[in-house]
């Protein structure tokens, strides 16, 4: 059925069920940003979790699914029966990210395409300086949903558009609130650079949602164990699968796309960053660059990523003096015991006044990593800064266990930081 501008129709006439696919395909070769803006019954984003993008694929409610976002077509799955009382209204956007305006559009449309469905097609002679565009919506009336075609425009981009529905775009990013514009950046460079990831990203963000943490922000650092008994895991590419994993979570966490990576065996080493760039090979460079180390000592490692994100690897057991910004997570990967368990636990009671979470992983004989479950239950600290689980191989576990074991005890380090003043609260 097709639709004209401002023109409304019940679902119930030409859609069967409330479980409804949605498309926009826009023409055009500028980069535009496609939206889902969940609003309340006065017209705005009262919850931010219901902007739904690229960089947030899903609602809280699991209403509002973004399926899939390929360069001119975007899809959307939306079930109606999901969506709570407070949302009356999902409005699509789409927002230029660049020059450009709305009037080199060439065809376009939005589409319901489930049962007989509806098409509303538009085209930049339409428009002219706009540089986003509200495209259609589905409301809500006297407790049934209809569909309108509005095709208006706005001059300023996103930031029109989320300031219209009463959302915020800050000019710096705050501890718990995602800078729209950096991670939207960065979603668009994974899809550029790192397609690959895509899948992987949208699982972190899941298992993040489900922890609470969607907008959450962290530096996400990496400490491999390079001993030679590590030799086979790195040989194998189990190691360099994980790094994958890995990174797809720190795009989640931040949005710089990177992970600082330190390395430790008899002795300690500040590696190369893991980007989008250099991921896909970056352990067997790694590998020809420092070679496997007869040792396993974590003490000197855990006191060099104190002293880079910190400058402070000192042995003081008193709160640092101000909350900071962001948390670090550290990922931390061996497959033994270190040689100076003192010096180990030293470095984890120092860093427990930190705004550090230790998250370690032991790959091998479960019965090895007795040391690794003392540094996780570790009296004395000021914090709980630490979690351990092993695995007999990074592969044992899928994508959405390892990113769910990832958040086993990192929220409930982030109150407790929060709350003796190691982080800001937010």
């Amino acid at each position: 059925m097709d639709m004209i501008r401002g023109q409304k129709l019940k679902i119930s006439d030409m859609c069967p069920t409330q479980q409804l696919d949605v498309y926009l395909q826009l023409q055009s070769a500028l980069t535009i940003d496609i939206s889902c803006f969940g609003l309340d019954s006065q017209g705005k984003l009262s919850d931010e979790r219901y902007m739904t993008f690229f960089n947030q694929p899903q609602s809280p409610c699991g209403g509002v699914t973004l399926v899939s976002a390929q360069a001119q077509q975007t899809h959307f799955r939306i079930d109606l029966s999901k969506l709570p009382n407070a949302i009356d209204k999902l409005v699509f956007t789409a927002a230029i990210d660049g020059q450009g305006t709305m009037s080199q559009l060439q065809m376009s449309h939005f589409a319901i395409t489930t049962g007989q469905g509806c098409r509303f097609s538009f085209s930049g002679q339409d428009f002219a300086a706009e540089r986003a565009l509200m495209v259609a919506e589905l409301y809500r009336k006297d407790g049934i949903w209809r569909v309108a075609a509005i095709g208006q425009g706005f001059n300023g981009g996103l930031a029109a558009l989320v300031t219209h529905f009463g959302g915020q775009v800050a000019d710096t990013p705050a501890p718990t609130k995602p800078h729209l514009t950096k991670r939207v950046q960065l979603e668009k460079r994974i899809e550029q650079e790192a397609p690959q990831l895509v899948n992987l990203v949208k699982k972190a963000q899941i298992s993040l949602e489900k922890s609470g943490l969607s907008e959450h922000r962290a530096k996400v650092c990496l400490c491999l164990d390079i001993s030679a008994s590590m030799s086979e895991l790195y040989n194998q590419g189990k190691i360099q699968a994980f790094v994958e994993r890995i990174l797809a979570l720190a795009c989640r966490f931040d949005d710089d796309g990177e992970v600082d990576v330190f390395l430790f065996g008899e002795k300690s080493h500040h590696a190369p960053t893991i980007d989008l760039r250099n991921y896909q090979h970056y352990i067997r460079h790694l590998t020809q660059q420092y070679r496997l180390e007869f040792g396993t000592d974590y003490a000197p490692a855990m006191k060099l990523i104190r002293r880079h994100y910190l400058e402070d690897d000192s042995e003081r057991q008193y709160p640092i003096k101000s909350p900071a910004e962001l948390p670090i997570y550290v990922m931390f990967v061996t497959d033994g015991a270190t040689g100076n368990r003192k010096a180990a636990e030293k470095q984890m009671l120092y860093a427990s006044y930190q705004p550090i979470f230790w998250q370690f992983m032991g790959i091998g004989r479960s019965g090895a990593f007795e040391f690794l479950e003392k540094l996780d239950d570790l009296t004395g600290r000021y914090v709980d800064n630490a979690d351990f689980f092993s695995v007999k191989s990074p592969q044992e576990l899928s994508d959405e266990q390892l990113f769910a074991r990832l958040m086993n005890e990192y929220p409930k380090w982030l109150a407790q930081a929060q709350q003796k003043n190691l982080l800001h609260r937010g």
